[in-house]
């Protein structure tokens, strides 16, 4: 029997880093509730906690961005806007090109006496990696007049117009830094500004370049480049020690409707994505007599969310631990400046920077260099909202004989994921493709189903061993992508994201694994929500399985209407989930509701014109049918 601890939410200031002590997978007795801080560490532990001392290597923004630009006398001191000058940096600073590759001590782990479970959060630094801070690509040169004598005036101005956006974005982000009084939180915000003005100065040096892919380099993958999943050996659970899960943990849900972290929506037996990834890890540990931990990557738009919620598995056979990942400022389209004017300003004016964000966030957070001090050599990541990524051994044992550092999951396209990116043989390497990164004039050909056949399922296996040595060596440079949103009162504003699956070109021999299509069950819109509620799948473990009566491999179409698109819409329509085990088509437009015990099979079309609405009564059976107006029945 384990002893049930009450679990409480400590917020602590953020400690001066040191030299990592590495966690044990065990703890005893619960911490003190501590004061809340408007940006901190936040640790949700069964342990007490240990605050190693150490001094700080670490630079604020202010001095990254006087070493880089030009010198300046505080933390928060605006810069003048005069022409940008370029000076030599002062050797006493330390090396301006290798600032984000110092290695930092991680925020203090917890030590503790043996016990079965414990559940740990941390919060990360957010510095991202680079190899270059390319300043000289930002600044107008001084010989701008001979260039434009030459006749390129035209890339000149690019120049100087790029460097007059990332000295007025450097001033704003200084008074975004000014703004929060607590010197702990400054610091850890102050060093999280220096990661995103460096995703800054990189799109503005790229967009300046005008750097785009040759469309005619594109090449399909070659066979070596993706290996058939039915080629694969079968595994071995003596690998699973060396293992860990991470789940991508930041959404909200916002298409369907929601507020909250999507992971906590009930999606089958009244069971949550939490509660699944959960019973499906439990159920591995306990029956392969092996330890491999959960780890939850959240955003700020999530963390508070998870860190409530998992307060419910303290007696489960596993661990869990939190981690929250960069919090970066929307950027006005036409200015190039901030949205927010405060640290604390809105939540709407912040966003997190894509899943590429999870190797900087592993990184800085310790959590990889805990992993590592426990034995953990893999990781495997997948998106919360991905029922059907579950750990695989065969995946594993592939890893492990091909000596890969990295492996992404790809499965065969089809029209429903003409949008998703997939892996491109470019100049001889592979490569990620996302349709962000396509011109206009091709994504036509990005969507064909002809040229490229397969696409990312965001299932990745990664080395950590290999991650850390990119990491540490400033490899890690992930191509930028452009999300282009529009605020409430109808404003142009754009988010730098990158994706985690455009790692793969830093890991050696790294390659794809063509899975099939039940390792890929996204649930993106209340669609997909009916087709994993209904009796096409059962569970077993917190795993989906689908119903052995299913006559057809494939599962059924479905393509609910815009009445539909919102969760509670979706709840207050269906009294209860039809049957639909023989199902192979259902569209539903207009004012529709289904009573209970409603079987469809075949293809079913149902459309409530405007003004009008179908109530499908209860125990109906449609079957190859078109319900159009007042339930008249029209068969096809």
């Amino acid at each position: 029997m384990h002893a049930r601890w009450s679990c409480q939410l400590e917020e602590k200031p953020r400690p001066s880093p040191s030299p990592p002590l590495p966690l044990p997978p065990l703890c005893s007795s619960p911490p003190n509730l501590g004061p809340s801080l408007s940006s901190p560490i936040a640790r949700l532990s069964l342990a007490p906690v240990l605050t190693p001392a150490g001094p700080s290597r670490s630079r604020t923004f202010s001095q990254f961005a006087s070493s880089a630009y030009a010198p300046r006398g505080s933390i928060c001191e605006p810069i003048s806007e005069e022409a940008p000058t370029l000076s030599t940096p002062n050797p006493d600073d330390g090396p301006v090109h290798k600032r984000h590759h110092r290695p930092r001590a991680p925020p203090a782990r917890t030590l503790s006496a043996p016990q079965l479970i414990s559940t740990t959060t941390t919060q990360p630094f957010h510095i991202n990696p680079s190899t270059t801070m390319a300043t000289d690509s930002l600044m107008p040169r001084s010989d701008s007049f001979n260039a434009r004598v030459r006749g390129a005036s035209h890339i000149d101005f690019k120049t100087a117009t790029t460097g007059v956006a990332a000295k007025a974005m450097r001033n704003e982000i200084s008074n975004l830094v000014k703004s929060v009084q607590d010197l702990d939180t400054k610091r850890s915000f102050d060093i999280e500004m220096q990661s995103f003005f460096y995703l800054f100065t990189r799109y503005l040096s790229e967009r300046a370049r005008s750097q785009e892919l040759v469309w005619d380099k594109i090449k399909s993958p070659a066979d070596d480049q993706i290996v058939p999943y039915a080629r694969l050996s079968e595994g071995s659970s003596s690998n699973l020690s060396t293992l860990a899960v991470l789940k991508v943990n930041g959404g909200l849900g916002t298409s369907m409707g929601m507020t909250g972290a999507k992971s906590a929506l009930e999606v089958k037996d009244d069971m949550t994505f939490l509660d699944l990834t959960v019973r499906q890890i439990e159920h591995l540990n306990t029956t392969n007599r092996v330890d491999v931990p959960l780890i939850l990557m959240t955003s700020f738009n999530t963390h508070d969310d998870t860190l409530r919620i998992i307060k419910k598995y303290a007696n489960q056979q596993l661990r869990i631990t939190t981690f929250n990942q960069s919090r970066y400022p929307r950027i006005f389209k036409e200015t190039l400046l901030p949205c927010p004017k405060t640290a604390d300003d809105d939540k709407k004016h912040w966003y997190p920077p894509g899943h590429g964000d999870l190797y900087n966030a592993l990184y800085q957070s310790g959590v990889l260099d805990q992993l590592l001090s426990e034995g953990k050599e893999y990781l495997f990541v997948s998106n919360s909202d991905n029922l059907g990524a579950v750990v695989d051994e065969k995946i594993l044992q592939h890893m492990i004989e091909s000596q890969a550092e990295f492996l992404m999951e790809v499965t065969d396209k089809t029209k429903a994921d003409i949008k998703g990116g997939t892996l491109i043989d470019y100049e001889g390497s592979i490569r990620l493709l996302e349709v962000a990164q396509v011109a206009s004039e091709h994504v036509e050909d990005f969507k064909s189903v002809r040229k490229f056949k397969i696409f990312n399922t965001n299932n990745l296996w990664i080395n950590l061993k290999a991650l850390k040595r990119i990491m540490e060596n400033g490899e890690m440079e992930l191509d930028i992508i452009v999300n282009p949103k529009t605020t409430e009162d109808g404003q142009a504003i754009i988010q730098l994201e990158t994706a985690a699956g455009a790692a793969i070109k830093h890991f050696r021999n790294a390659h794809g694994v063509n899975v099939p299509r039940s390792r890929f069950l996204p649930v993106k819109s209340c669609s997909d929500l009916l087709l994993i509620k209904s009796d096409i799948y059962s569970l077993q473990h917190g795993q989906l399985v689908i119903n052995e009566n299913r006559m057809f491999e494939t599962t059924p179409v479905i393509k609910l209407g815009d009445h539909f698109k919102k969760i509670a819409q979706f709840q207050k329509r269906f009294k209860k989930i039809p049957k639909i085990i023989e199902l192979d088509h259902l569209t539903v437009t207009g004012d529709v509701y289904f009573g209970r015990n409603v079987t469809l099979r075949g293809t079913v079309i149902i459309v409530a014109n405007e003004g009008q609405s179908i109530h499908v009564p209860d125990g109906c059976i449609l079957e190859n049918r078109l319900l159009s107006g007042n339930l008249n029945m029209i068969e096809l």
